[in-house]
């Protein structure tokens, strides 16, 4: 308003010089605010860059080169650079500069703004010469796009308003010509209502990345297939899990996974870089964790080298609990994962926890619990109301959460650890040393005194607390998240700590050992030795998979 120019042509400067690329010849200019939005992105993480030149100051020794043109930068409503000043960033005039930003895509829209706060001159060199000035925004995201292929990523220019692909259009449509889809309306009707954004590797890239799948690069196997190490072509390390054309499950979990997973991002569970459908391949490529599974490190230490010190499993606990919440409470889509155990909690380099494997999960509404008649999971880690009545809710995954943490305490498998012929598994040994007071005894011998105990017996009675045979006296993941972190006071008594003997929590457990002593004899006793095998999980029902 105090430009002196009804037409307002002082919102785009335009400045020749040979000095610049043409590219900062042009600039928006807002003595107020300038905001730009980009709709229809891929969620994910990108890389912003702001390209600045000032254009309207001179470097002649007139007045003209006092002008100071200071303002704020905010990307996604966060205040990243406070009292912006391009002369001084670009160290002079007519001088460009580019300052790069990450941000984070969650709901598809991208928001930059650069707002004058108030600081620097008014007037010089002319009236409303003032406020934010830029050259050009570029982004570009840090994830592999779908539309590339086997290109580069191609940078996106927001102020000319490129629009995104539609990633949800070209993955049901990929499924549906490879022949995944037709005549599968249980798989379309796990998807109804999902957008899907994630990327679509060709299958040469695949076998690229992992050496044609050598075995060299061969990780680990379950009963969805094996998993492989792979470096994609700009040096992205990946895991790349291939369904076994074996896997009875395998094409709806694998349609489950991406639906599930493509559209969850926590710094606890692991990231889906995409998938691959070519031919009879189904692929799945994840994030690549240099330190394999947490079921590794505790169970395994010939394989691994991992120690696990106190403070470390204290993290992991909390990181586990974390992530269950933001699926139970948190993210737009309220999801049971249905499979929690210490063989699906990946570890990255920093020994950070990622909850992995949703090929079992479902959505839910509220806290409400439905009946599934598809029971599927790990025996050991399933709460007793799911495993034998198919009932199903929030509370099931709290349960499992509960023998997880048992397991990190203790170094010891819940199914295969019982220090007498009197218990059954890890937790009923853990009742037993919480109702004779000795539940220091829980805690890993390769620790030592090298522990807190009172970080010990927290996470050990809120265990138990989740592992209640009573789904209502377990707590939301929300409340375990406080309690371990000791925002929340934890019960001095856990319920159902006296009649714990002969409660539902290990009855699912007898009657599969008892199965497997009337098996033992016949010629599959070395098939069904172990409850827990490198794949861990058995196949409790015809809907179970072992993976």
């Amino acid at each position: 308003m105090d430009d002196n120019n009804d037409q307002n042509a002082r919102f785009i400067e335009s400045t020749p010089s040979k000095s610049l690329s043409e590219l900062y010849n042009n600039a928006r200019m807002s003595p107020l605010s300038l905001t730009y939005f980009h709709y229809c992105l891929e969620n994910g993480s990108y890389n912003v860059s702001l390209d600045f030149a000032e254009i309207t100051f001179t470097n002649e020794s007139t007045y003209t080169s006092l002008g100071r043109r200071v303002f704020d930068i905010y990307i996604q409503e966060k205040l990243v650079w406070k009292d912006f000043n391009i002369v001084n960033e670009a160290d002079g005039v007519q001088k460009p500069v580019v300052r790069h930003f990450n941000t984070s895509v969650t709901d598809n829209t991208l928001e930059i703004r650069f707002y004058w706060a108030g600081k620097g001159t008014t007037r010089i060199p002319v009236r409303g010469n003032y406020g934010p000035l830029i050259s050009a925004i570029s982004l570009k995201p840090t994830f592999k796009s779908c539309s590339e292929g086997d290109k580069k990523s191609v940078t996106v220019y927001v102020i000319v308003g490129v629009g995104a692909t539609c990633i949800f259009l070209l993955v049901m449509s990929t499924l549906w010509w490879k022949g995944y889809l037709q005549c599968k309306k249980r798989q379309r009707k796990d998807l109804e209502g999902m957008e899907l954004q994630t990327v679509s590797f060709a299958l040469k890239q695949i076998k690229a990345a992992t050496n044609n799948f050598d075995a060299s690069n061969k990780i680990g196997e379950g009963g969805f297939g094996a998993v492989y190490k792979g470096r994609l072509s700009d040096g992205t390390s990946v895991a790349v899990k291939q369904l076994s054309h074996q896997s009875r499950q395998g094409n709806r979990e694998f349609l489950n996974e991406i639906g599930m997973i493509s559209c969850l991002q926590h710094p606890n569970l692991v990231k889906l870089h995409g998938c691959c459908i070519e031919g009879t391949e189904l692929l799945l490529v994840y994030e690549y964790l240099e330190n394999n599974s947490l079921a590794r490190a505790l169970f395994n230490p010939e394989k691994s080298q991992l120690i696990l010190d106190w403070p470390t499993r204290f993290k992991i606990c909390v990181g586990i609990a974390k992530g269950l919440a933001y699926l139970h409470e948190e993210s737009s889509l309220k999801i049971v994962h249905r499979d929690i155990k210490a063989t699906n909690v990946l570890l990255d380099k920093d020994l950070n926890p990622k909850i992995s494997d949703f090929g079992l999960a479902r959505l839910t509404e509220d806290e409400k619990t439905y009946i599934s008649t598809r029971v599927a999971g790990t025996i050991g880690y399933m709460a007793p109301e799911y495993a034998l009545w198919g009932y199903l809710s929030y509370k099931a995954d709290v349960y499992s959460f509960g023998i997880v943490l048992l397991e990190i305490v203790s170094g010891k498998n819940n199914n295969n650890y019982a220090p007498s012929d009197n218990f059954i598994c890890l937790l009923d040994w853990a009742c037993h040393l919480l109702q004779n007071g000795k539940i220091e005894e829980l805690v890993d011998d390769k620790l030592g005194s090298r522990f807190s105990k009172a970080e010990a017996e927290r996470i050990i009675k809120v265990a138990l607390l989740c592992t209640s045979a009573t789904p209502s006296l377990r707590p939301v993941m929300s409340e375990a998240v406080g309690m371990l972190e000791g925002q929340r006071d934890v019960p001095d008594e856990i319920p159902e700590a006296s009649t714990y003997s002969d409660d539902l929590r290990f009855k699912a457990l007898k009657d599969f050992q008892r199965e497997r002593l009337n098996q033992s004899a016949s010629s599959n006793q070395a098939q069904l030795a172990s409850i827990q095998t490198a794949s861990d999980l058995c196949e409790y029902n015809p809907e179970s998979r072992s993976d």
